[in-house]
């Protein structure tokens, strides 16, 4: 039965038929690794040790000092112990800062920023692949169109007789079987593609944004929570130019008034 499934698909598809196969193999097995890896890491994303790591990370309102920074390495090299959790993007963001805190701020981004590139690469692995077979398979199924149409035209320059719907069914059953062929195999794979590039560029900035937070804890800004723009930072800054603004308005009038009794 195999046998004479496969001979009727090489048929329909001519001497293209192991070209689009392949392609749709290719694309099956990078989709459904692609597919296991995204499943694992939303399981992972939702995992409760994860989420109270990150939620006392996030609230914590203290200052990054010896033991504060050794309680989240251990917290966090405990869930790299997990066998599920070997491949889990932010705790080993977060053990990688924390094992460079005696570095400088800006050596920890600049090194954040490469670990975070090579995590983007590693999470769009066969991407590329999935494209160019997206690109392929409708060319292969063009080029099926064009084959099936010189079969189609060669057989009717041999008749002598009449045109016939027999004579044209071959070539363009061939046109058309190949053309469609090419077609599902290119929708889904450059569907697939998109999809798993937005979803690793949303997991590389979603990790960036937690490990930016804890870079900026490391450094000494006192409040990282998610839900406040108030950093240390900016909180100096802002209280700086009302203090200066005040200043400044309070010199305006005084001036003023000397101008005034004069």
């Amino acid at each position: 039965m195999p046998i004479t499934d496969f001979s009727t698909l090489q048929t329909q598809l001519g001497v293209l038929t192991w070209p689009l196969l392949l392609c749709a193999f290719l694309a099956l097995m990078i989709c459904l690794e692609r597919s296991a890896l995204f499943l694992h890491q939303t399981l992972l994303s939702i995992w409760p040790k994860k989420q109270a790591w990150v939620m006392s990370l996030r609230q914590s309102s203290s200052t990054a000092t010896t033991e504060n920074v050794s309680a989240l390495l251990a917290q966090t090299s405990a869930l790299l112990a997990q066998t599920s959790a070997q491949q889990d993007l932010l705790a080993r963001g977060a053990t990688l800062l924390l094992k460079q805190v005696h570095q400088p701020k800006v050596l920890r981004e600049e090194l954040l920023s490469l670990w975070l590139n090579k995590q983007q690469r590693d999470l769009q692995a066969g991407l590329k692949v999935l494209q160019v077979i997206g690109i392929i398979s409708p060319l292969l199924g063009l080029l099926g169109t064009v084959l099936g149409l010189i079969d189609m035209f060669a057989q009717l320059g041999q008749s002598q007789g009449p045109v016939t719907p027999a004579q044209l069914s071959a070539g363009l059953g061939l046109a058309m079987n190949t053309t469609a062929a090419g077609l599902i195999i290119a929708v889904p794979a450059i569907t697939a593609a998109h999809l798993f590039g937005i979803w690793a560029q949303g997991q590389c900035l979603r990790a960036g944004h937690v490990l930016n937070q804890l870079n900026l804890w490391l450094a000494g800004i006192e409040d990282i929570s998610i839900d406040s723009n108030q950093y240390q930072a900016f909180s100096k800054v802002s209280s700086n130019s009302r203090s200066s603004s005040t200043e400044q308005k309070s010199a305006f009038n005084s001036h003023t008034q000397i101008e005034s009794q004069t």
